[in-house]
């Protein structure tokens, strides 16, 4: 990778992470922002299991927004390392964006989540009003200033993700709140994540639609094999799908194989816009027995 150009004096960058209850928006605010699929989103709680890095590039300054699992209580050893992973990355960032729905009162996941902020000194603190094209003015307004009333930000911001109202107004906000600093990411960088993380993501989001709440903890994803075919535009890609029982298993692949299927063909889908050319998916489900709680499963699968 090509090292960052000197950047004129002004220029600001530095690193931001967005923070709230599952389900606020803030892995489709990363990608609005970035203004590509960088993480993926889904309405299971505990979606994100890694710091993920997308760059935002203007010509005033760059923003890495790095998007973590959610602050909650864990119930297993893979809930403590994501945990640990929130509070290491929340202590290294320049500000902190508080994400709060325009459409809910705010409630006591919430209020825990604006507690455990005071842990983070070193970090401006920014609250984003996500999904604001859900309710009126009159109530954008009302929570605006129930928002005004946990404590004393930086900055608030109202924003919608999905129709992409006051994007470019967050953008200037974080950038502006920034130390200056020349580019820390050369220009074509979205993210830092590997292609076959991104890949191993994108499948385990196809697998996580329509799955029983308690099964998205114990799906996790690795890639055996991948190469492209000589001299055709087509990579054949072989990944395993890792559940902690057979019942799972058993949901996973559904009557016939038939759930197992629609699975690859969302996955293969959203593989084939990352790559830019056509896939050939290979998809195995197996068993990994309570692997969220097993130190020695955690690490060959990446956590």
């Amino acid at each position: 990778m090509s090292s960052a150009p000197k950047e004129p004096s002004g220029h600001r960058a530095g690193f931001a992470s967005f923070v709230g209850r599952p389900n606020v928006g803030k892995s489709t605010l990363t990608n609005a922002l970035v203004g590509q699929k960088v993480a993926i989103t889904s309405s299971k709680p505990q979606t994100t299991r890694r710091a993920i890095r997308g760059i935002v590039h203007r010509d005033f300054g760059q923003l890495i927004l790095v998007d973590t699992p959610g602050l909650h209580r864990p119930r297993t050893l893979l809930g403590q390392r994501l945990n640990d992973l929130v509070e290491q990355t929340l202590g290294d960032v320049d500000i902190i964006g508080f994400c709060i729905p325009a459409n809910e009162k705010i409630g006591p996941g919430d209020q825990f989540i604006n507690e455990q902020l005071n842990d983070f000194r070193r970090a401006k603190l920014v609250a984003i009003i996500t999904k604001s094209e859900l309710v009126s003015p009159e109530a954008l307004a009302k929570q605006l200033l129930a928002v005004s009333e946990l404590r004393d930000w930086k900055a608030i911001v109202p924003v919608s993700a999905v129709a992409e109202d006051q994007l470019e107004v967050l953008t200037k906000v974080l950038i502006d709140l920034m130390p200056q600093s020349e580019a820390l990411y050369p220009p074509e960088a979205v993210t830092d994540e590997s292609i076959e993380e991104r890949i191993c993501e994108l499948i385990r989001e196809a697998t996580l639609e329509g799955v029983r709440d308690e099964l998205p903890h114990s799906i996790a994803v690795t890639i055996d094999e991948m190469s492209k075919r000589k001299g055709r535009d087509l990579t054949d890609i072989h990944a395993n799908i890792f559940v902690e029982r057979d019942s799972q298993k058993g949901i996973i692949i559904g009557h016939r194989g038939t759930r197992l299927i629609d699975v690859g063909k969302r996955a293969r889908l959203e593989i084939e816009k990352l790559l830019g050319h056509k896939v050939f998916l290979g998809l195995r489900v197996k068993v990994a027995s309570d692997w969220q709680r097993d130190p020695k499963q955690l690490g060959k699968l990446g956590f």
